[in-house]
């Protein structure tokens, strides 16, 4: 990462440089072997232990289509992917994530997935026929991370339904933006990222250069996917984007009406980092899902990273209000290839959670500055029941 004193400090409060290499003290070896060309984040497998439960959330309060279910398991899309499905729910004895799936560019991008993962020594399985229903040829991977990961390229077609305003409601979830992941050592993590052919377009440091997240992306936004410090591995939450910001107060609303706000971890509230509108959910199984809007473009090969100090109380909120404790705490486990959780390992690096609750073990700080006491009460965990 690059040391502060060679970063630019903006008028917005954080800081600006160029994408630098990443430093780490245990990193993967890079593969001699070249990466496959990711596109985006395409889905996510989820195991859910009540399929009807989780239907009824998904389904009908959140609106996402049902391309094809059976006993077992259901296929769902938002509504402007024209691929078979963004999120499957798979039925199964432990709540977890089998999959984080990306498209890449070509069919041969899967051999070179396989050559890639391979030369770390990864278990590494590939499927002809595919793993899911509507994808074909596909690799799956359990990552030197600990992360199960599945590439593919050929994929059954469905009817892109952006044009079906009948079918809209106020809350409409248009695309799968991206996913956040849980890591011990966020570092190597975004390294081996690096590797894989990711950019990194934001991250939280302090002033000694811990590192406590960092967000990367391939498609052209401010992130597929980023990497959170905490016990891993793990699942911090799912991403859905919406047109507008009112589409979700509609969800918020709708889940007031429905008597499940209790459902509404964090937010509605715009974030620092990424700029985006957000919502975070909890799922029947305790999933996070958060509900996205309103990012920026990264394509640019210059873009600058954008790096938030940790004391800063805008960087997770923009309007300084405080994160409940849950969200830095809990996330999903992670399964290998054969459907077994994965171990969790701790961080041994400070956590967020530690470097910003302050001196008194409650409160929230801001580097240089005094809150006024009033503010102060709303920051010390009492106050946020």
């Amino acid at each position: 990462m690059t040391h502060r004193d060679e970063m630019t400090l903006t008028s917005s409060g954080f800081f600006v440089s160029q994408e630098a290499p990443i430093h780490t003290d245990n990193p993967v070896p890079t593969p001699s072997s070249p990466a496959p060309d990711i596109l985006r984040c395409a889905y996510m497998e989820l195991v859910v232990t009540d399929l009807a439960a989780s239907r009824a959330f998904y389904v009908d309060v959140l609106g996402l289509t049902v391309t094809a279910e059976d006993e077992g398991a259901i296929y769902l899309r938002s509504i402007e992917e024209f691929i078979h499905h963004n999120l499957v729910l798979r039925q199964g004895p432990v709540a977890a994530v089998a999959a984080f799936s990306y498209r890449v560019r070509t069919p041969e991008d899967l051999d070179r997935a396989v050559a890639f993962y391979s030369e770390l020594g990864c278990d590494v399985r590939r499927d002809p026929d595919g793993f899911t229903q509507g994808v074909g040829d596909s690799v799956r991977v359990v990552d030197p991370l600990g992360f199960p990961y599945e590439f593919f390229h050929e994929v059954e077609h469905v009817e892109r339904l952006a044009w079906r305003y009948d079918l809209y409601t106020p809350g409409a979830l248009v695309r799968l933006d991206h996913f956040n992941q849980v890591t011990p050592d966020v570092p190597r993590a975004t390294k081996f990222m690096q590797d894989l052919g990711f950019r990194v377009t934001e991250d939280i440091q302090d002033e000694e250069g811990t590192v406590y997240a960092a967000w990367m992306r391939r498609k052209p936004t401010v992130h597929d996917t980023a990497m959170t410090g905490g016990d891993g591995p793990r699942m911090h939450h799912v991403a859905f984007s919406t047109h507008e910001k009112h589409n979700i107060l509609a969800i918020c609303d709708k889940m007031g009406a429905l008597r499940i706000s209790d459902r509404i971890e964090r937010g509605p509230g715009r974030h620092g980092v990424s700029n985006a509108f957000y919502l975070y959910l909890r799922d029947p199984d305790g999933h996070r899902v958060e509900i996205y809007t309103q990012d920026y473009y990264t394509g640019d090969p210059d873009n600058p990273v954008v790096t938030w100090d940790v004391h800063d109380n805008q960087r997770r909120d923009f309007w300084g209000n405080p994160v409940v404790p849950s969200w830095y705490t809990d996330a999903s486990l992670v399964l290998d290839l054969d459907g077994n959780p994965q171990p969790v390992l701790a961080r041994t690096d400070e956590s967020e959670l530690e470097a910003t609750i302050g001196a008194d073990g409650f409160s929230y700080t801001r580097s240089g500055e005094d809150m006024p006491d009033w503010k102060l009460g709303e920051y010390k965990l009492g106050h946020q029941l």
